[in-house]
């Protein structure tokens, strides 16, 4: 039956809405073995942004070191009077932002270094789930789809994690302390800035809203565009045959005209955002410059978080207002620049966090279950029968069942018997595709499945595998259920060609030993001349070193087939599935792969799909599928005496399709 297919908006990065906790689930993922790597940078960091506002507090002292020079009348005496505290105030600054540069320039090295192996973690870690998730979880998400969760999510998180936090934790840091300086300078001036800071907050929301919105849909578009060459690439050769290419180019232009309309929109708005913010802190530089005048003309006493203050013997109350007001307006300017540079972090922000849901959705999805119990162990088989099982090749293979109810274990040699009784299957537990399927497979028997496409012959053979587990019923192998087996171990004992081939970067020898990894060049190249692959493999540039790229796309369709039909074959599986494995195979070639075949299916269970019934008319045992049950069973002789449905796909008065 076929298999569901995935959503269709699902083709690559949509990002969403990031989901409640993503954040603090992020910060706990990056703590994980990354704590006192993470501590050094926070300080580093804090460091950094305390001393680079320590400018403001220096020139503080600095007028009022030059004001006292000014009391003491000026000229050389002056100058030697107030030279020491000059001294100090400058070995101070140097001091200060020495530490500053190095602070940075460590900050952002072990930044580098955490933000890439956050990453790698990261990676690792989904890659990980993956090869836990099952089948289902790929026959409904797109290649596409999870793809992007590799590049565009993981680069809007190293964008978050690299930039974005750090810009906005130095923020807060230099704000903190800005704040704190400003309050000790004077809160009537501080609150002529919290005017300013009210209306970039208000700029900041309405803008970097609109902003992060259409960046969101200027994503959606580019997975359209992504999805759709990719779609064109794939089916080039059909677009070339039906003279597409016209109506190809004006569906490009559509989708490529969302994606510039959205994405001229997103950097607009980012755009003028930093310019706008930039003058408004212009305006509020010159509005606190008006407001200190505007206290100094009324006489009103500057406020600290001290008290008013008042006139003293070395300076006055409004000198040391008029100083006040210098001191203040660069820290004002440093004020809202950080603000300024925080709102450009939204996009990243929302960007970031959307990635990350998305990474938590794959990190989150339910693994494949697996209470198997049953493992595949070495063995060896004394004349009498008696198994033990041992480390070293033997040949042989036995299940070893420990039985929790007693503790005894007992070894059950591997033969291939495989029975299924009364089972029922549905891809989603609403829609059953098999009804009440009973069939049985003894040792060497070769089972055939014929019926048309969407009659639950691959269904059947996914089930044996485990790649999905049954809804009702039982399926036994050499008499135990399947569900006893751990996964793994089950497939290990079975070897499987499908029709669609798949084959890996590497030489024609590894794709071959993909198989068994233990293989020896000599089993791999028997295998290949088991499958008639040996033939033209000889004739590539490099034989069998021969580098194969692009899933083989130097090889035709039917080499391809042939190392696929190699690989099973040096797996030496005691079962075999061949899911219309000589589909892409000449006529010539076919008869030759079956001699090979036959060989190998010599004292093996094979079960073989085939829409050819020309290469069914062997098997022991030919089973016609329909609708998800089996209508007809038995030899082709005793098909062809019965006159149904069998012989009506053989004599041509039935089709398949």
């Amino acid at each position: 039956m076929p298999r569901p297919m995935p959503p269709r908006n699902g083709k690559n990065f949509v990002p969403q809405k990031a989901k409640k906790g993503t954040l603090l689930r992020l910060i706990k993922m990056l703590l994980v073995g990354n704590k006192k790597l993470l501590a050094v940078i926070l300080i580093c960091l804090a460091v950094t942004s305390v001393t680079g506002v320590a400018s403001s507090f220096f020139l503080a002292q600095l007028l009022k070191t030059i004001n006292r020079g000014l009391e003491l009348g000026g000229g050389e005496s002056a100058l030697n009077e107030i030279m020491p505290t000059l001294t100090v105030i400058f070995v101070a600054m140097g001091g200060v932002y020495l530490i500053n540069i190095l602070c940075a320039f460590l900050y952002t090295r072990l930044g580098a270094i955490l933000t890439q192996r956050f990453l790698h973690q990261t990676r690792t870690e989904i890659f990980n789930k993956m090869q836990s998730l099952p089948i289902k979880y790929f026959d409904t998400h797109k290649t596409g789809d999870i793809m992007s969760v590799y590049t565009n999510d993981t680069d809007a998180l190293r964008q978050l994690v690299s930039q974005s936090l750090p810009s906005l934790i130095s923020a807060a840091i230099s704000l903190t302390t800005l704040l704190v300086l400003m309050f000790t300078y004077s809160i009537w001036l501080s609150l002529a800035i919290f005017v300013g800071v009210f209306v970039m907050f208000k700029v900041t929301k309405t803008v970097g809203g609109k902003s992060a919105k259409y960046f969101v849909k200027r994503q959606i578009s580019l997975g359209k565009e992504e999805g759709f060459i990719e779609e064109m690439i794939h089916g080039g050769k059909v677009v070339k045959v039906f003279c597409h290419e016209e109506e190809s180019k004006a569906d490009f232009d559509e989708k490529n005209e969302e994606l510039c309309e959205m994405a001229t929109k997103a950097n607009t708005f980012a755009n003028i955002l930093m310019p706008i913010m930039g003058n408004i802190g212009n305006i509020l530089y010159i509005f606190v410059a008006f407001v200190g005048g505007l206290l100094m003309v009324l006489n009103v006493p500057n406020l600290t978080v001290t008290g008013f203050v008042q006139d003293t013997a070395d300076v006055s109350a409004t000198t040391a207002f008029i100083i006040t007001i210098m001191a203040f307006l660069p820290v004002s300017r440093q004020f809202t620049s950080n603000i300024a540079q925080s709102s450009q972090q939204i996009n990243s922000i929302v960007m970031g966090l959307a990635g990350a849901s998305r990474i938590f959705d794959i990190l989150d999805e339910t693994p494949e279950t697996d209470n198997g119990y049953v493992t595949l162990v070495r063995c060896r088989i004394s004349p009498d029968g008696t198994i033990t099982e041992c480390e070293e090749r033997t040949g042989h293979w036995a299940w070893k069942h420990p039985h929790k109810a007693d503790g005894t274990i007992t070894y059950t040699e591997l033969k291939g018997d495989i029975q299924m009784f009364d089972v029922d299957f549905g891809y989603v537990p609403e829609k059953i595709v098999l009804h009440d399927v009973s069939l049985y497979a003894h040792p060497g028997q070769k089972i055939a499945f014929v019926g048309a496409t969407g009659a639950g012959k691959t269904t059947i053979t996914s089930l044996i595998n485990r790649f999905y587990d049954i809804a009702d019923g039982k399926i036994r192998y050499d008499g135990i259920n399947i569900n006893k087996i751990k996964k793994p171990d089950l497939r290990r004992s079975l070897g499987i060609v499908l029709q669609d081939t798949n084959l890996f970067t590497g030489t024609v020898m590894e794709n071959i030993r993909y198989g068994r990894l233990s293989a020896t060049d000599e089993e791999c190249i028997a295998a290949a001349r088991l499958a008639y692959a040996d033939d033209f493999i000889t004739r590539l540039p490099e034989g069998y070193n021969t580098m194969l790229t692009a899933d083989g796309g130097n090889l035709s369709q039917g080499q391809r087939q042939l190392l696929s039909i190699a690989r099973a074959a040096v797996k030496d599986a005691p079962v075999m599935i061949l899911d219309e494995a000589t589909s892409s195979i000449d006529t010539r070639t076919e008869a030759l792969v079956q001699k090979g075949t036959d060989k190998l299916m010599e004292g093996r269970t094979v079960f073989v799909i085939a829409h050819r019934l020309s290469t069914v008319q062997n098997s022991d045992v030919i089973m016609v599928l329909e609708l998800g049950r089996i209508i007809e069973r038995g030899t082709h002789d005793e098909l062809i005496a019965k006159k149904q449905k069998y012989y009506q796909l053989y004599t041509g008065a039935f089709e398949l399709e």
